[in-house]
């Protein structure tokens, strides 16, 4: 299989060190591997997401010698493949309509019980007020929160969910107990009609992606991208979660730092070799 790789970047602000760390990374893998490196604009937060702010992302990746075959898929013109996904979740009976809004799960975690973890990948783990509320019959309800039923997806499944790991943590990576540590989470949120979890699931799998190279913050996220990946009959890739570039108070970076952006440093005057040099990252060390 040809080694085939992406950078998902959200025009919701500027790309700072991070970004290009984790870019320069996956784009050096992939020329080291005669692969393919591509980029993707996950725009599925329309509220958030700018035109200017994604002009800026090929302008500055451009900038650091990089390059990706055209178009670019864009997540804004897929939702109807996210529907898709939906539909299929939906007919098994694995999801179904939460109208909790974020106070109401904090107020019905507010005496949690002892060992019982109260955060997840996605934050609060909800704690399935609504699970038994509304028919998971008929037409698959739109314009509302869908939650994934952990404890039925779980039964769903034939095997032990693992994956296979490169980055900072090699080997094969199993998951364990979701219900417990992930909760009921959201594959569809009202204002978008999907969510980061089923849309970059669906997309690596249409863009044939071998091998996701993304930050060490996602790791934990990774095994409900598995269990997604084995729902819906899709592969599921390699994974190598990398280090994260943090500033010099240890904090990780976030596009808020401006002062870190890209944008920032080209126009003071530093060269691409200059941003290698700032994420100590080589291609020789690929």
């Amino acid at each position: 299989m040809t080694f085939t790789t992406r950078f998902a970047p959200s025009p919701t602000g500027p790309l700072h060190l991070g970004h290009a760390y984790s870019a320069l990374l996956a784009y050096d893998m992939a020329e080291a591997r005669n692969g393919t490196f591509l980029l993707r604009i996950e725009d599925i937060d329309q509220t958030r997401a700018r035109d200017h702010w994604e002009s800026q992302i090929y302008d500055d990746l451009s900038w650091l010698g990089m390059s990706w075959p055209e178009p670019v898929l864009r997540q804004s013109d897929r939702m109807s493949f996210y529907a898709q996904a939906l539909d299929i979740l939906w007919e098994q009976g694995l999801l179904y309509v939460c109208d909790c809004t974020r106070r109401d799960v904090e107020t019905a975690l507010s005496a949690p019980q002892e060992g019982v973890p109260r955060y997840g990948p996605d934050g609060f783990i909800y704690p399935g007020t609504c699970r038994s509320r509304h028919l998971r019959t008929g037409p698959r309800s739109t314009g509302k929160a869908l939650r994934l039923d952990m404890a039925e997806a779980m039964r769903h499944l034939l095997a032990p969910l693992s994956y296979d790991e490169t980055g900072l943590n090699p080997g094969i990576i199993t998951g364990h107990n979701l219900v417990r540590t992930m909760g009921d989470i959201v594959l569809a949120r009202r204002d978008m009609g999907t969510s980061y979890h089923l849309s970059v699931v669906v997309d690596d799998a249409a863009q044939g992606i071998s091998d996701v190279v993304r930050g060490a913050d996602l790791a934990e996220a990774t095994i409900i991208h598995v269990l997604l990946q084995k729902l819906l009959d899709l592969p599921t890739p390699t994974y190598h979660h990398h280090r994260l570039i943090r500033d010099d108070a240890g904090k990780r970076l976030a596009k808020r730092d401006d002062a870190r952006a890209i944008a920032k440093y080209r126009s003071d005057g530093a060269t691409p070799d200059d941003i290698r040099d700032m994420v100590d990252l080589r291609p020789s060390l690929i």
